[in-house]
Protein backbone atom coordinates (compact mmCIF):
# COMPACT_ATOMS: atom_id res chain seq x y z
CA UNK A 1 0.00 0.00 0.00
CA UNK A 2 1.19 3.37 -0.82
CA UNK A 3 0.93 4.80 2.26
CA UNK A 4 4.14 6.24 2.73
CA UNK A 5 4.31 10.01 3.51
CA UNK A 6 1.04 10.15 4.80
CA UNK A 7 -0.57 12.19 7.54
CA UNK A 8 -2.99 11.17 10.10
CA UNK A 9 -4.91 12.31 13.08
CA UNK A 10 -6.92 9.53 15.10
CA UNK A 11 -8.79 11.19 17.99
CA UNK A 12 -8.39 8.86 20.92
CA UNK A 13 -5.64 7.43 19.99
CA UNK A 14 -3.65 6.96 23.50
CA UNK A 15 -5.76 3.66 23.90
CA UNK A 16 -8.14 1.25 22.84
CA UNK A 17 -9.35 0.91 19.20
CA UNK A 18 -7.84 4.29 18.64
CA UNK A 19 -4.43 3.32 19.31
CA UNK A 20 -4.99 0.23 17.21
CA UNK A 21 -5.48 2.20 14.64
CA UNK A 22 -2.26 4.39 15.00
CA UNK A 23 -0.22 1.64 15.31
CA UNK A 24 -1.47 -0.10 11.85
CA UNK A 25 -1.08 2.71 9.85
CA UNK A 26 2.44 3.77 11.26
CA UNK A 27 3.63 -0.21 9.81
CA UNK A 28 2.67 1.40 6.55
CA UNK A 29 4.62 4.32 7.58
CA UNK A 30 2.15 7.18 8.21
CA UNK A 31 3.19 9.78 10.43
CA UNK A 32 0.62 9.83 13.11
CA UNK A 33 -1.00 12.80 15.56
CA UNK A 34 -1.84 11.11 19.00
CA UNK A 35 -4.66 12.62 20.48
CA UNK A 36 -5.86 12.63 24.32
CA UNK A 37 -7.74 14.50 26.59
CA UNK A 38 -6.80 13.57 30.08
CA UNK A 39 -3.96 10.67 30.07
CA UNK A 40 -0.92 11.99 28.33
CA UNK A 41 1.15 9.28 29.45
CA UNK A 42 -0.47 6.87 27.14
CA UNK A 43 -0.35 9.43 23.82
CA UNK A 44 3.27 9.52 24.89
CA UNK A 45 3.53 6.09 24.91
CA UNK A 46 1.37 5.09 21.84
CA UNK A 47 3.74 7.26 19.85
CA UNK A 48 6.87 5.72 21.48
CA UNK A 49 5.10 2.47 19.93
CA UNK A 50 4.64 4.57 16.14
CA UNK A 51 8.33 5.08 16.28
CA UNK A 52 9.12 1.85 16.87
CA UNK A 53 7.09 0.71 13.93
CA UNK A 54 9.39 3.39 11.66
CA UNK A 55 7.03 5.96 11.61
CA UNK A 56 6.98 9.08 13.63
CA UNK A 57 4.03 11.68 14.64
CA UNK A 58 3.25 14.19 17.33
CA UNK A 59 0.75 14.22 20.22
CA UNK A 60 -1.99 16.48 20.30
CA UNK A 61 -4.02 17.43 23.44
CA UNK A 62 -8.17 18.36 23.69
CA UNK A 63 -11.50 17.47 24.96
CA UNK A 64 -13.36 16.51 21.39
CA UNK A 65 -16.93 18.08 23.25
CA UNK A 66 -15.47 21.75 22.83
CA UNK A 67 -15.61 23.06 19.16
CA UNK A 68 -12.50 25.44 20.20
CA UNK A 69 -10.16 22.70 21.35
CA UNK A 70 -10.90 20.84 18.25
CA UNK A 71 -9.88 23.59 15.99
CA UNK A 72 -6.38 24.30 18.22
CA UNK A 73 -5.87 20.73 17.64
CA UNK A 74 -6.39 20.81 13.88
CA UNK A 75 -4.08 24.13 14.43
CA UNK A 76 -1.43 22.09 16.16
CA UNK A 77 -1.80 19.22 13.11
CA UNK A 78 -1.24 21.63 10.40
CA UNK A 79 2.03 23.82 11.98
CA UNK A 80 3.47 20.37 12.25
CA UNK A 81 2.34 18.28 9.28
CA UNK A 82 1.20 21.14 6.87
CA UNK A 83 -1.51 18.83 5.60
CA UNK A 84 -3.67 15.94 6.69
CA UNK A 85 -4.19 12.74 4.59
CA UNK A 86 -6.34 10.69 7.07
CA UNK A 87 -8.72 11.96 9.74
CA UNK A 88 -10.55 9.22 12.09
CA UNK A 89 -13.25 10.65 14.22
CA UNK A 90 -12.80 8.12 17.31
CA UNK A 91 -12.73 9.88 20.94
CA UNK A 92 -15.80 8.85 23.51
CA UNK A 93 -15.84 9.94 26.94
CA UNK A 94 -15.70 7.80 29.81
CA UNK A 95 -18.73 5.47 29.99
CA UNK A 96 -20.15 7.03 33.21
CA UNK A 97 -20.48 10.32 31.26
CA UNK A 98 -23.52 8.73 29.71
CA UNK A 99 -23.91 5.32 30.44
CA UNK A 100 -27.89 5.34 31.74
CA UNK A 101 -30.98 4.01 30.50
CA UNK A 102 -33.32 6.10 29.02
CA UNK A 103 -35.47 7.18 31.79
CA UNK A 104 -32.56 7.79 33.89
CA UNK A 105 -30.47 9.27 31.55
CA UNK A 106 -29.99 13.07 32.36
CA UNK A 107 -29.86 15.92 29.76
CA UNK A 108 -26.43 16.59 30.40
CA UNK A 109 -25.08 13.16 29.80
CA UNK A 110 -27.68 13.14 26.78
CA UNK A 111 -25.86 16.01 25.65
CA UNK A 112 -21.97 14.51 26.83
CA UNK A 113 -23.45 11.45 23.99
CA UNK A 114 -24.31 13.54 21.44
CA UNK A 115 -21.31 16.66 22.02
CA UNK A 116 -18.57 14.00 21.57
CA UNK A 117 -19.93 12.03 18.44
CA UNK A 118 -22.19 13.82 15.63
CA UNK A 119 -20.73 17.28 17.02
CA UNK A 120 -17.18 16.49 17.03
CA UNK A 121 -17.49 15.08 14.00
CA UNK A 122 -18.98 17.69 12.34
CA UNK A 123 -16.53 20.12 13.66
CA UNK A 124 -13.61 17.99 12.90
CA UNK A 125 -14.50 17.35 9.48
CA UNK A 126 -14.61 21.07 8.78
CA UNK A 127 -11.36 22.09 10.26
CA UNK A 128 -10.20 18.80 8.64
CA UNK A 129 -11.04 19.46 4.96
CA UNK A 130 -8.82 22.67 4.55
CA UNK A 131 -5.61 20.74 5.06
CA UNK A 132 -6.59 17.44 2.75
CA UNK A 133 -6.51 17.01 -1.24
CA UNK A 134 -8.05 14.48 -3.54
CA UNK A 135 -7.46 11.14 -1.79
CA UNK A 136 -7.87 11.56 1.66
CA UNK A 137 -9.94 9.51 3.80
CA UNK A 138 -12.20 10.35 6.47
CA UNK A 139 -13.74 8.09 8.88
CA UNK A 140 -16.24 7.83 11.76
CA UNK A 141 -16.23 4.83 14.65
CA UNK A 142 -19.20 3.98 15.20
CA UNK A 143 -21.33 0.80 17.04
CA UNK A 144 -23.64 -0.12 14.58
CA UNK A 145 -25.89 -2.71 16.49
CA UNK A 146 -26.40 -0.53 19.22
CA UNK A 147 -28.02 2.56 16.87
CA UNK A 148 -30.44 0.21 15.64
CA UNK A 149 -31.39 -1.74 18.43
CA UNK A 150 -32.82 -1.33 21.63
CA UNK A 151 -31.68 -3.91 24.04
CA UNK A 152 -28.77 -2.06 25.82
CA UNK A 153 -30.97 0.14 27.63
CA UNK A 154 -28.06 2.37 29.05
CA UNK A 155 -26.59 2.76 25.60
CA UNK A 156 -29.46 5.01 24.46
CA UNK A 157 -27.53 8.07 24.85
CA UNK A 158 -24.30 7.21 22.90
CA UNK A 159 -26.67 4.72 20.88
CA UNK A 160 -28.95 7.73 19.36
CA UNK A 161 -25.54 9.67 18.89
CA UNK A 162 -24.09 7.06 16.41
CA UNK A 163 -27.16 6.94 14.41
CA UNK A 164 -26.84 10.43 13.87
CA UNK A 165 -23.07 9.99 13.31
CA UNK A 166 -23.71 7.43 10.38
CA UNK A 167 -26.32 9.65 9.01
CA UNK A 168 -23.54 12.68 8.53
CA UNK A 169 -21.47 10.16 7.59
CA UNK A 170 -23.89 9.79 4.63
CA UNK A 171 -24.33 13.90 4.38
CA UNK A 172 -20.15 14.32 3.89
CA UNK A 173 -19.58 11.48 1.76
CA UNK A 174 -21.76 12.98 -0.79
CA UNK A 175 -20.74 16.67 -0.04
CA UNK A 176 -16.98 15.90 -0.49
CA UNK A 177 -17.32 13.45 -3.13
CA UNK A 178 -16.81 15.16 -6.28
CA UNK A 179 -12.94 16.39 -4.52
CA UNK A 180 -11.78 12.71 -4.49
CA UNK A 181 -12.33 12.16 -0.93
CA UNK A 182 -14.08 9.54 0.71
CA UNK A 183 -16.10 9.67 4.20
CA UNK A 184 -16.86 6.06 5.99
CA UNK A 185 -17.89 4.83 9.35
CA UNK A 186 -16.24 1.06 10.38
CA UNK A 187 -18.21 -0.51 13.11
CA UNK A 188 -16.37 -2.67 15.08
CA UNK A 189 -18.08 -5.68 17.20
CA UNK A 190 -17.59 -6.02 20.94
CA UNK A 191 -13.75 -5.57 20.94
CA UNK A 192 -10.80 -6.46 23.61
CA UNK A 193 -9.36 -3.57 25.70
CA UNK A 194 -11.97 -1.05 24.63
CA UNK A 195 -15.28 -0.20 26.38
CA UNK A 196 -15.33 -3.86 26.87
CA UNK A 197 -12.84 -3.25 29.58
CA UNK A 198 -14.77 -0.73 31.46
CA UNK A 199 -17.59 -2.92 32.08
CA UNK A 200 -17.72 -5.18 35.71
CA UNK A 201 -15.40 -8.16 35.34
CA UNK A 202 -18.31 -10.41 35.47
CA UNK A 203 -20.33 -8.94 32.43
CA UNK A 204 -17.13 -8.81 30.92
CA UNK A 205 -16.94 -12.52 30.94
CA UNK A 206 -20.46 -12.59 29.78
CA UNK A 207 -19.79 -11.22 27.09
CA UNK A 208 -16.73 -13.15 25.65
CA UNK A 209 -18.06 -16.12 26.53
CA UNK A 210 -21.62 -15.68 24.62
CA UNK A 211 -19.24 -14.51 21.30
CA UNK A 212 -16.51 -17.55 21.69
CA UNK A 213 -19.27 -19.83 21.79
CA UNK A 214 -20.76 -18.67 18.67
CA UNK A 215 -22.09 -15.42 18.62
CA UNK A 216 -19.16 -14.04 16.62
CA UNK A 217 -18.85 -17.27 14.05
CA UNK A 218 -14.97 -16.31 13.83
CA UNK A 219 -15.07 -17.45 17.85
CA UNK A 220 -13.56 -14.82 19.41
CA UNK A 221 -13.82 -11.21 20.46
CA UNK A 222 -11.94 -8.43 18.44
CA UNK A 223 -8.58 -6.56 18.54
CA UNK A 224 -7.84 -2.91 18.42
CA UNK A 225 -5.43 -4.37 15.54
CA UNK A 226 -8.54 -5.86 13.65
CA UNK A 227 -10.10 -2.43 13.01
CA UNK A 228 -6.75 -0.82 12.64
CA UNK A 229 -6.03 -3.03 9.61
CA UNK A 230 -9.55 -2.12 8.70
CA UNK A 231 -9.11 1.44 8.12
CA UNK A 232 -5.17 0.77 6.90
CA UNK A 233 -7.75 -1.48 4.06
CA UNK A 234 -10.08 1.50 3.26
CA UNK A 235 -6.95 4.11 3.18
CA UNK A 236 -5.79 1.94 -0.17
CA UNK A 237 -6.21 3.80 -3.83
CA UNK A 238 -8.26 0.83 -4.53
CA UNK A 239 -10.55 1.95 -2.09
CA UNK A 240 -11.23 4.98 -3.48
CA UNK A 241 -14.52 4.55 -4.73
CA UNK A 242 -16.03 3.49 -1.65
CA UNK A 243 -17.48 5.89 0.09
CA UNK A 244 -20.70 6.52 2.53
CA UNK A 245 -20.79 3.01 4.00
CA UNK A 246 -20.96 1.83 7.57
CA UNK A 247 -18.19 -0.92 7.47
CA UNK A 248 -19.36 -4.16 10.00
CA UNK A 249 -15.97 -5.42 11.25
CA UNK A 250 -17.06 -7.69 13.70
CA UNK A 251 -15.84 -11.27 12.71
CA UNK A 252 -19.61 -12.02 11.70
CA UNK A 253 -21.73 -11.33 14.69
CA UNK A 254 -23.76 -8.77 12.81
CA UNK A 255 -24.66 -11.63 10.36
CA UNK A 256 -26.45 -14.10 13.28
CA UNK A 257 -30.25 -14.11 13.89
CA UNK A 258 -30.97 -12.58 17.66
CA UNK A 259 -34.16 -14.78 17.93
CA UNK A 260 -32.13 -18.55 17.58
CA UNK A 261 -29.51 -19.93 19.47
CA UNK A 262 -26.10 -19.45 18.25
CA UNK A 263 -25.56 -23.45 18.22
CA UNK A 264 -28.74 -23.78 15.89
CA UNK A 265 -27.62 -21.32 13.29
CA UNK A 266 -23.74 -22.74 13.22
CA UNK A 267 -25.66 -25.92 12.67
Amino acid sequence: MALVGKHALITGSSRGIGRGIALALAEERVKVAVHYYENEAAAKDTLAEVRKRGADGIVVRGDVTRPEDIAAMFRKVKDEFGKLDIFVSNARPEVAAFFQPPLDITLKQWDTAFDSQPRAFLAGVREALPLMSAGSRIFAITYAEGSRTGGLQPWVGMGSAKAALESLVRYFAVAVAKRGITVNAISPGWTENSVLNTLPEQAQQLIRNWHTRGWTPMGRLGTPQDIGNVVTLFCSERAGWITGQVIYADGGASLMNAGVPPEIQLG
